[in-house]
C-alpha cells in the first residue's frame, strides 16, 4: 500500500491519523512520515511494546490483557481507541502480535491482531495469521496490512 496514497487522501478529507504499535515498534508510523508533508496528517504514534506501556499511554485495561492476552483482537481494540482518546486524530489504528521467532501452540508465530477505529465509525478488529516467515517478513507484512486498513477507511471516510 501506499503511504503516498494514503497521505493525499487524508490531506484532501482533512484526517489526521494516529498509530498504536507492538510487534511493528513504529514501522507504520515511519511509513506515513517518510514523506514530505505528513506532518499535515499525522499526528502521533505510540509503540507500546510492554503491556505496562499499552496500559500506561493507550489505557488498556489489566483486565483485558489478563483475560485475553497481549495478542488480542481485544487489547488491539482498546489500543486503537486508546490512540484515538489520546491523538488529535480522526482514525487511529493498532497492532499487536508475534512477530516471531516462537509463539506457543495457543498464540503462534505470525499472528497478528489489528484494530482501526475512526470518528466515524465503530472500532473494528481482525487477527491475521501470517505464518512463521520470519520476524522481518511478519514486520512487515503487518505494515502493509495496516496500511491498507488506513486506505479503506479514508475511502469510506466522509469529507471534514
Amino acid at each position: 500500500m501506499s503511504a503516498k496514497a494514503i497521505l493525499q487522501l487524508a490531506r484532501t478529507k482533512g484526517v489526521m491519523i494516529a498509530t498504536a504499535e507492538s510487534c511493528t515498534g513504529g514501522m507504520v508510523a515511519a511509513a506515513l512520515t517518510d514523506l514530505p508533508g505528513s506532518s499535515a496528517i499525522f499526528d502521533r504514534g505510540f509503540v507500546t511494546y510492554t503491556n505496562a506501556a499499552k496500559m500506561d499511554l493507550l489505557g488498556v485495561s489489566a483486565e483485558t490483557l489478563r483475560d485475553f492476552g497481549a495478542v488480542s483482537e481485544q487489547v488491539a481494540m482498546e489500543m486503537a481507541n486508546g490512540a484515538r482518546a489520546a491523538s488529535q486524530a480522526q482514525i487511529a489504528v493498532a497492532i499487536t502480535g508475534i512477530a516471531g521467532p516462537g509463539g506457543s501452540d495457543h498464540k503462534p508465530e505470525g499472528r497478528v491482531c489489528f484494530a482501526i477505529t475512526s470518528a466515524q465509525s465503530d472500532t473494528v478488529a481482525e487477527t491475521i495469521e501470517f505464518g512463521a516467515q520470519g520476524r522481518d517478513a511478519v514486520r512487515r507484512a503487518a505494515r502493509d496490512h495496516v496500511l491498507k486498513l488506513i486506505l479503506d477507511r479514508l475511502n469510506e471516510y466522509q469529507d471534514a
